[in-house]
């Protein structure tokens, strides 16, 4: 059966039985159907004070366009601790309609490993990433209407770097020309506009750790500067407290199931490749406070997801990772040794082994966080003992184990040896994480840590407006932010034709951009696009209802 045929088939338990697995009463649940509900500020606030429970970070080698099931992984993982007596939950991040419409399909995990109501979390699923683009356009609006009744904040209309949103993959409209048709319709400028889940209304919504804390950042947004080149803040348009009103109830966290019933938060959803790429804190804290073991993703390869996962969005909210899983294919390490997408099924030790380079590189990575790492090996039909084998031996030249999962066909059974070789994993005290940088270390030391540190280049190429632009925001008290890098998912480098573990290259800064309320600097890398667009053949094409209103190639 197709991933959406299981969902369908699925028996899922009201809303209220999967809080009551957390210990969250009825009164708390905010439902949205039958089968999914928000969890109130109120819980929230009453469980603040427990102890934590253990963290578990799923993440993976440099994917292949099709992705290698990390999602999948996170639910099957899950799915396996409760089979082993674990009280445990998951988290992971909403859907986009970008990805979901265009290349990749749906991204609520697979087969048998999956978290429902399939369709509702990959379409419209409780509106957040509805609330998250209307509240990042008002300020748009607010920003233009300021400007059109007087600009009493002197506004330097050349200097505004608030774009808009949306939530499809639209490349004509990256950059636009707006505020035509004449003195009625305001001043034209030049724009654009950003996918929603590159919006930093988003980083903020995942990042925040309660809604008075939303405000405030919401507040320290820089919108545009003045013609004394000060900055514009958002709080200075009186548009924060109208945004956090649009986001209140998408602040509050989202619980749904899996297949076998695990509670899973799915909440917020930052691209790795162009964000931040992880769920929301006030998820990640609510599973923490109600679930001895919870295991979460952070999108795309180590590189990516993983590393601004532990200097990021663990940095702000004090989290700790007890260990870490990454997850490989046979597929994708073939596709990382150089060979050919129409070529990945076929049999070839040689080039697996070859493509370890790749996982050996994330491996080592995250053992310098000082994390205990694990390998995932997810089974495709086709992968051969001998290729399975090679991963295994490999991974012992770090010193670290890996075991062939097959949640996909056999749900949190097929994880239990690494369920098992987790927990064998995770040390009885919580071992502190080490960064890739220092707090007090400049902007561009921090671009170069990462380039030189996690992705092994020679050197950082930015020109000298890039280097200026850093040194003044150092100088407006912005220097001890850290960097969140965006950049292709395919490579450690910044071309996607560069696979497996490449040296000397170097890491080419093409742009950055100031997400003060967020609390990072965002540097663009090479061809990267914060605005993604459509294949040739997107996958709406073949997204359609039946006679019976039931939704068809979804997934």
């Amino acid at each position: 059966m197709s991933d959406i045929d299981i969902a369908r088939a699925a028996k899922a338990l009201p809303i209220n039985e999967i809080g009551a697995k957390l210990g969250i009463p009825q009164s708390h649940l905010i439902p949205y159907g039958h089968t999914k509900a928000k969890v109130s500020n109120e819980f929230l606030e009453e469980i603040a004070d427990r102890p934590n429970g253990r963290l578990i970070l799923v993440t993976a080698m440099n994917p292949t366009p099709f992705g290698e099931g990390k999602t999948t992984t996170t639910v099957g993982l899950a799915d396996a601790l409760n089979r082993a007596g674990k009280k445990a939950a998951l988290c992971i991040r909403e859907p986009s309609l970008g990805p979901c419409f265009g290349m990749k399909g749906g991204a609520a995990g697979g087969g048998y490993s999956q978290v429902v109501p399939m369709e509702e979390i990959n379409l419209h699923f409780t509106g957040d990433f509805h609330a998250v683009t209307s509240a990042h356009n008002l300020l748009s609006a607010m920003l233009d209407n300021h400007i059109h009744w007087g600009n009493a904040l002197d506004i330097d209309i050349r200097r505004i770097v608030w774009r808009r949103v949306i939530d499809i993959n639209d490349r004509a409209l990256r950059q636009i020309v707006c505020n035509l048709g004449g003195v009625a319709n305001g001043y034209p400028r030049e724009a654009g506009f950003d996918i929603s889940v590159a919006s930093e209304v988003m980083a903020i919504l995942c990042l925040a750790s309660d809604p008075l804390d939303l405000q405030e950042r919401l507040g320290r947004i820089v919108v545009a500067y003045r013609t004394d080149k000060t900055p514009v803040y958002c709080r200075d348009l009186k548009a924060d407290g109208a945004m956090a009103v649009l986001l209140q109830q998408a602040m509050q966290p989202n619980l749904v199931q899996t297949l076998e019933h695990t509670p899973a938060f799915v909440h917020g959803g930052p691209f790795a490749n162009i964000a931040h790429g992880c769920n929301s804190v006030i998820a990640t804290k609510a599973a923490l406070k109600t679930a001895d073991y919870v295991v979460t993703e952070a999108g795309f390869g180590a590189d990516l997801g993983a590393e601004k996962f532990l200097n990021i969005k663990c940095q702000q909210s004090f989290l700790n990772p007890d260990a870490a899983v990454v997850v490989a294919t046979v597929r994708a390490l073939k596709f990382n040794a150089g060979v050919e997408k129409d070529a990945l099924s076929q049999p070839n030790t040689d080039a697996v082994q070859k493509g370890c380079e790749n996982l050996g590189r994330h491996v080592e990575n995250l053992q310098a966080f000082n994390v205990p790492v694990v390998v995932a090996i997810n089974y495709f039909a086709g992968d051969t003992p001998e290729e399975l084998e090679a991963v295994v031996q490999y991974a012992k030249t770090y010193g670290v184990k890996a075991v062939v999962a097959t949640h996909w066909a056999d749900g949190g059974q097929g994880a239990e040896d690494l369920a098992h070789l987790v927990l064998s994993a995770i040390s009885e005290t919580p071992q502190p994480t080490q960064t890739t940088y220092r707090h007090d270390d400049s902007l561009f030391e921090k671009i170069e840590a990462i380039a030189t540190r996690i992705y092994r280049a020679d050197e950082v190429l930015a020109d000298t407006k890039i280097r200026q632009q850093l040194k003044s925001w150092e100088t407006e008290g912005y220097g001890h932010l850290p960097v969140c890098i965006a950049k292709t998912q395919y490579s450690f480098t910044t071309d996607p034709e560069r696979r497996g573990a490449p040296l000397h290259h170097s890491l080419a800064v093409r742009d950055v951009h100031l997400s003060a309320g967020a609390g990072f600097i965002v540097v663009v890398c090479g061809n990267i696009m914060r605005m993604p667009g459509l294949p040739q053949q997107p996958a709406a094409e073949t997204i359609r209802l039946t006679e019976t209103g039931l939704i068809e190639g979804l997934f």
